[in-house]
């Protein structure tokens, strides 16, 4: 693949061009490259700003989950019966449901063949269990990593087939005209000088597989180094979805952690000290009455990580919320393994049936919680250590923070955007709407790439040519008039990144005020129109935390308005979002007045937020949607047709 050079503007890029370009080295964006070679386009470009970065080879959580179609067992299930499921998930469009569903056995079967070790019986079964929102035993796991497991097999594959890449690239602007992809203008993270910092690729289809918008918070587990690029999509013309949409839970913070499942499970101690260290006090037992409810529902807290609204009112996520208060006050809060809470005995015949019932089932009546904990779940003991935490000897520092965003870019059934030749895959695409079963993310990246590799190898082989010159010139001039401008002496550029992303943490996280939501994106909108002048940046090394910046405020003013808009429809609190309004109840009296909700009644799960950013401006459009296709299914007419288009189309 030669490499030319381009210029306009007084700015110099290099340049590449291919049929399509793969943005991320995730398991999405591995598995579309891997698929578009399977299918006979191999003129593709994988580019990457860290090739060992990414949430999926650097997340996972007590038993990470993969979901897919039941493979085992007496009970029934089918493809229709899975996308029901899905599809019942709340402003979920039928046709994305029903494409996951009928893909997840073949992208399941294809991470097998791969290498991936998922259990399976003596007879061949791939046993499953059933996560949150799940009514069957479809998910599947092989422990904390496996999504790290995925892309390793999946890179393995593609680095087989000999597939370029390009690490250390930033992806800066999307080449757009609103309505076609021509390719990506990126930043070499390694050039020194203005000669060789920017890259142009030069594509007619771009999979957008960056994950979700993740730098927008300071409270967040997705992986340190993960930050997301939704911003630059919305820019380029692709419409926003089910933005609102969320999942937040505790999690470490350092390393970044869900502790889910056995982490709580195994009760341990919760403490809270002061900056400083000093203070310590264990301040659940300020809320409940008795031992035995606190310990019930820290229990239920591993079965039920997610904060749920639906869950506050005598539920586990009260626990949540009672982090993010000692938080809120400058608190630092822990989990002790060494000690139980109370520093006395569990009574373990006075929890609540299941806590007392799985413990009992477990052999895990007994000792600390450490002691419980490696009785249950060693890996979950090693996991920490592997990372320089030995929980024997030493507390974990928690924080109620953003793990997955629910929406994303708004794509069709084979992900592609409303911007002809811009895939979304992962993370990065709108497939899921309030609630979704425990692991269907992962089947969702593969899916959705797939479903883009098999659109482009069929119906997007030539490359893009009309318009490229035009959307190129533009973006390197403008990028590179934006690199001179925020030059000094002394940059400011990691300190506005920090503030913005405490903000949206304090404002548009799991609590949403609208007084606050809308002072914040009052100073993000203000903060974009005037970016030249109030951003600086010292040197090579600040420029990318520019762009960054400058992404990451186009998608929080995206975000932000998305919750306002939400609001003024009259939208209530759901999922895992707790939106404050005084015409509510509050569900506990000595909780401040921000914690006064009114419960979302279900009425708004038939319908899908869109938004459209143009401009620095959102417009946004509500619609039903879209049912679960109901095609005819004659084997002989499939066949006909199938043996005519392939089916896609």
């Amino acid at each position: 693949m030669s490499e030319e050079r381009f210029s306009a503007g007084g700015f110099q890029a290099r340049l590449r061009r291919c049929n399509t370009v793969v943005v991320g080295t995730g398991a999405a964006g591995y598995n579309a490259a891997d698929r578009l070679w399977q299918l006979g386009q191999k003129d593709v470009l994988i580019v990457t700003e860290n090739r060992l970065g990414g949430t999926s080879r650097n997340t996972g959580s007590d038993k990470q989950t993969y979901y897919k179609l039941t493979l085992s067992g007496p009970e029934g299930d089918s493809v229709r019966e899975m996308a029901e499921t899905l599809f019942s998930g709340q402003c979920v469009d039928g046709d994305i449901a029903l494409c996951e569903a009928a893909l997840s056995a073949q992208s399941f079967l294809r991470l097998v063949e791969l290498g991936v070790p998922f259990p399976r019986n003596r007879y061949g079964e791939y046993v499953g269990y059933k996560p949150d929102h799940d009514p069957r035993r479809r998910a599947t796991s092989v422990g904390p990593y496996t999504s790290k497991q995925m892309t390793e097999r999946l890179e393995a594959a593609v680095q087989a087939k000999g597939i370029p890449l390009l690490d250390h690239m930033q992806v800066i602007r999307i080449l757009s005209d609103g309505k076609r992809a021509f390719g990506l203008l990126c930043l070499d993270t390694q050039a020194r000088g203005e000669e060789d910092r920017f890259v142009l690729i030069q594509a007619g289809n771009v999979v957008y597989a960056t994950g979700g918008p993740a730098g927008m918070y300071a409270d967040s587990v997705y992986p340190a180094g993960h930050y997301g690029a939704t911003g630059l999509a919305l820019e380029a013309g692709a419409r926003g979805r089910n933005l609102t949409e969320w999942q937040y839970g505790l999690a470490s913070v350092r390393p970044r952690w869900n502790v889910s499942g056995t982490y709580m499970q195994v009760l341990p101690r919760m403490y809270s000290v002061g900056e400083d260290g000093a203070g310590e006090r264990e301040f659940l037992m300020d809320f409940f009455q008795t031992p035995q409810e606190m310990l019930s529902k820290l229990f239920l807290k591993g079965y039920q990580w997610p904060f749920d609204v639906r869950k506050v009112a005598g539920g586990s996520s009260i626990i949540d919320i009672l982090v993010y208060l000692e938080t809120c006050k400058g608190r630092r809060v822990f989990l002790d393994y060494r000690r139980n809470p109370g520093d006395g005995e569990i009574p373990y015949h006075q929890l609540e049936p299941e806590a007392r019932e799985y413990l009992e089932r477990a052999g895990a009546c007994f000792g600390t919680p450490i002691q419980r904990l490696s009785h249950m779940n060693q890996p979950a003991v090693d996991f920490y250590r592997d990372k320089g935490v030995d929980l024997a000897s030493q507390p974990l520092e928690i924080s109620l923070c953003a793990q997955h965003n629910n929406g994303g870019l708004a794509v069709d059934c084979w992900w592609q955007t409303e911007v002809a030749g811009l895939f979304a895959a992962g993370e990065a695409a709108a497939s899921h709407g309030v609630y979704r079963p425990g692991g269907t993310a992962l089947n969702a990246g593969q899916v959705g790439s797939t479903r883009a590799a098999q659109y482009i190898a069929a119906k997007r082989r030539e490359p893009a040519s009309d318009g490229f010159e035009a959307a190129a010139g533009a973006a390197l001039e403008a990028m590179g008039r934006l690199a001179r401008q925020v030059q000094a002496p002394e940059g400011n550029v990691r300190a506005l990144w920090a503030r913005a992303a405490r903000r949206m943490s304090q404002c548009g996280a799991a609590i949403r005020s609208g007084e606050e939501i809308a002072s914040w994106q009052k100073e993000v909108r203000e903060l974009l129109e005037e970016f030249p002048q109030k951003v600086k940046a010292a040197g090579d090394t600040d420029l990318r935390w520019v762009y960054r910046l400058r992404d990451m405020l186009i998608s929080q003013q995206a975000y932000l308005a998305a919750m306002v808009d939400y609001m003024q429809q009259g939208g209530k609190s759901r999922g895992s979002a707790l939106y404050t309004d005084p015409q509510g109840e509050k569900p506990y009296p000595q909780l401040p007045d921000a914690f006064t909700f009114t419960l979302d009644d279900g009425s708004r799960g038939g319908l899908v937020q869109e938004v459209l950013y143009r401009d620095g401006e959102c417009s946004f459009a509500w619609r039903p949607v879209r049912p679960i296709p109901e095609d005819d299914d004659f084997f002989e007419n499939v066949w006909r047709e199938y043996r005519r288009t392939g089916n896609v189309g």
